[in-house]
């Protein structure tokens, strides 16, 4: 009777114990399907699914003229699915077959295919052939994807420039990669559902998103232009000057694009990997130098606009100047150039006078050089739209001495980017007004729509119009009849400075290694063109700009110019040989302006008359004179004056030519004036109000020169 109390007592033990054991199975097989259900039911098919990427096609560069500079072309990679190649078995088979194809070890190509992923690349942008003969094989688990490779029709040219991409599709150097976002695109993406050992399953999910084509970008880099720079670069690199280096620039003043942008040491981006690192990189706005003479440019730009020097001033050289405790020599030294004008001072490129102009702007204001130096662009980026650009160096303000302004004033103590220069010496040629260099014209959709304009900015005015021309006249000289002889273009008026700079090193100047530059536009009455030349380092001797550097300008911008279509003049002087210049409307400008603008124009102004306003000019403005003609300009002192007219000035340049005749601005907005009331040439009364409406007028980016 107790044994079966006591079975019984087990029995229900038992029951209880499975009824509980059954009640927590059923209570958590319900809390999986009803509470967490839909949520495993997501992951398991996550798990299924495979993600397989759809790469978006790189957009299209183009030159001005649409002609390719970069496109995408179809290249295939080989995939495997290492779950399939498990499942056959044959894993050590296809590994030897693939290696020997594609000649990498057995081991890695083994690794790879028996990899712990649902697919895995074994080889990606493989050779035409490679995978041609590995489809014919049919290997269980191999398959041939097509990707895109970018593809440089032109091989090296523009190479620094356009930079490249890599095997993903993102740009790595250059244009690639500071406007990757507007080439790459958006990817694609297919999803496939697939088993446990990864194969698709019939008639399975299949969420496929279409990728997004890249933009295509339009550069203002000119094709032939840039072949014709690096035709020139090429031919200097075989020469017996052989240099370390070499660059140049072609821009077209008048709105900053860039026509061609060259350099050597180069490479071909098509195989970029097979070349330094150090050959990727864009020089002309990556690398620093100290400019020499052709920074005098800007010297005298400062000196002419704050009125601190004329032309027929006369300066004397005995070789060298002194400069506190020290010496700085002219480069002919210790002979010198004895006494000279200022307008042969700037020919011969003396130091002495520019020394002594850099000193005069500081003794009129401390850091006034500075001001304009900045002006100029100098101490920051351009703003060019490619990436690794530099800001050069300069000593800092408070530890400017004179010795340091002397040297800056030459070119010397000062860094500066090939960008900075061409861009500063543009704006000499563009009337003072400085624009920002840029490469890009538009982007444009896959069907060739317009998607936006690259839009540089409203120009900065940093010089006189004035000034600029003064200036231009001078650098005319210099190439007619100074250090820059070899740069003159017969049927062309070509401005120009040489520059010849010591390479700093350990200790101090190295004497062995030199900079050799020249910088110009053309032509003077036109610009078309600014290019700079810089050959870094070139061997043996002369070394200087005006005989390594000034020959290349001159047949550079020869063929530009014509291919531009530019025509030469009727009869351009040879040099030492007068021109005919046409006469400058100056009436009514204040006394002092009008006859700065004649002396600009290579005439000599005649003033008759006490007056503060020219009332006649005799030539009229447009008759054409020998140069050094004098032009009469009639003052009388009257009691009402002639309104002057104000079209494209700034605040200050109308400010300043009102107030000299006695005039009151009253000014509307900002920017250049536009519209003035009273027109131009009524007579008033002194003290009479003149409206002047200033708008911001930005400068048009064009596609074609």
């Amino acid at each position: 009777m107790a044994t079966n109390l006591l079975v019984r007592r087990r029995m229900v033990a038992l029951f209880f114990l499975f009824s509980t054991c059954l009640l927590l199975l059923t209570g958590r097989l319900g809390w999986l399907q009803l509470v967490c259900g839909h949520r495993l039911e997501a992951q398991a098919l996550e798990e299924r699914l495979r993600d397989v990427v759809i790469p978006a096609k790189r957009g299209k560069i183009y030159d001005r003229q649409l002609r390719e500079l970069a496109v995408s072309v179809s290249a295939p990679s080989v995939v495997a699915f290492p779950p399939e190649v498990r499942l056959s078995g044959k894993e050590k088979e296809i590994a030897a077959k693939l290696a020997a194809i594609l000649q990498m070890p057995e081991e890695e190509v083994y690794g790879r295919i028996t990899k712990n992923a649902l697919y895995y690349y074994v080889r990606r942008k493989v050779e035409f052939a490679q995978a041609e003969e590995i489809a014919k094989l049919r290997l269980p688990g191999i398959e041939i994807i097509e990707e895109n490779q970018r593809y440089y029709p032109n091989g090296p040219l523009a190479a620094n420039v356009l930079g490249f991409a890599g095997i993903d599709n993102q740009g790595l150097e250059g244009i690639e990669h500071y406007y990757d976002g507007e080439l790459h695109g958006q990817d694609g993406a297919l999803r496939v559902e697939a088993d446990a050992v990864g194969r698709e399953i019939p008639q399975a999910a299949h969420t496929y998103t279409p990728p997004r084509d890249g933009y295509s970008l339009v550069l203002s880099l000119d094709s032939t232009i840039q072949y014709l720079a690096e035709r020139e670069l090429d031919a200097l690199m075989q020469s017996p000057t052989a240099p370390a280096k070499a660059a140049i620039i072609v821009m077209d003043p008048r709105n900053g694009e860039i026509l061609a942008m060259a350099s050597r040491p180069s490479f071909d981006p098509n195989r970029y990997g097979a070349y330094p690192q150090s050959s990727w990189r864009n020089p002309n706005v990556s690398d620093t130098y100290e400019p020499g003479s052709t920074f005098k440019v800007i010297t005298a730009a400062a000196a002419l606009e704050e009125g601190l020097v004329r032309e027929e001033e006369r300066f004397y050289d005995p070789g060298f100047i002194k400069v506190g405790a020290q010496n700085i020599k002219c480069w002919r030294f210790p002979r010198g150039h004895g006494s000279q004008t200022f307008v042969e001072g700037v020919k011969n490129s003396c130091n002495p006078v520019f020394v002594s102009l850099g000193l005069r702007l500081e003794e009129k204001k401390p850091g006034r050089f500075y001001d304009y130096i900045y002006a100029f662009g100098f101490g920051a980026k351009t703003g060019i739209d490619t990436g690794g650009e530099a800001v050069g160096q300069l000593i800092p303000r408070e530890k400017l001495k004179d010795i340091y302004v002397g040297s800056i004033a030459i070119g010397q103590s000062i860094a500066v980017t090939p960008i900075q220069l061409v861009t500063a010496v543009g704006a000499v040629a563009n009337g003072g007004l400085l624009v920002r260099p840029h490469l890009l014209l538009e982007v444009r959709d896959q069907k060739g729509g317009l998607v936006r304009r690259y839009d540089p900015g409203p120009p900065r005015q940093v010089i006189a119009a004035g000034t600029a021309a003064r200036l231009g006249l001078l650098l005319e000289q210099v190439v007619k009849d100074g250090t820059g002889r070899n740069a003159y273009l017969p049927g062309y008026r070509v401005a120009g400075k040489t520059g010849t700079a010591q390479k700093p090193g350990p200790g101090g100047y190295q004497p062995d290694k030199h900079v050799a530059s020249f910088v110009g536009y053309a032509p003077v009455n036109d610009p078309r063109v600014v290019a700079l030349v810089i050959v870094d380092e070139p061997k043996g001797y002369p070394y200087f700009g005006g005989t390594v550097a000034a020959p290349i300008f001159r047949s550079l911008v020869e063929a530009v110019l014509r291919y531009l279509g530019v025509p030469p003049a009727e009869k351009v002087p040879e040099p030492g040989e007068p021109q005919p210049v046409t006469v400058p409307q100056v009436l009514a400008l204040p006394v002092g302006e009008a006859a700065a603008v004649v002396r600009a124009a290579g005439l000599e102004p005649q003033i008759a008359g006490g007056g503060v306003q020219v009332r006649e000019q005799t030539p009229r403005a447009g008759a054409s004179l020998p140069q050094g003609s004098r032009v009469l300009l009639e003052a009388p002192a009257a009691g009402s004056t002639l309104v002057p007219d104000l079209t494209g000035l700034s605040h200050s340049q109308a400010l300043n030519r009102l107030s000299a005749l006695g005039l009151v601005l009253e000014a509307e907005g900002s920017g250049e004036v536009v519209e003035q009331h009273p027109v131009p040439f009524t007579e008033v009364a002194r003290g009479q109000v003149v409206r002047a409406i200033f708008k911001e007028v930005p400068a048009q980016p064009t596609l074609a020169p």
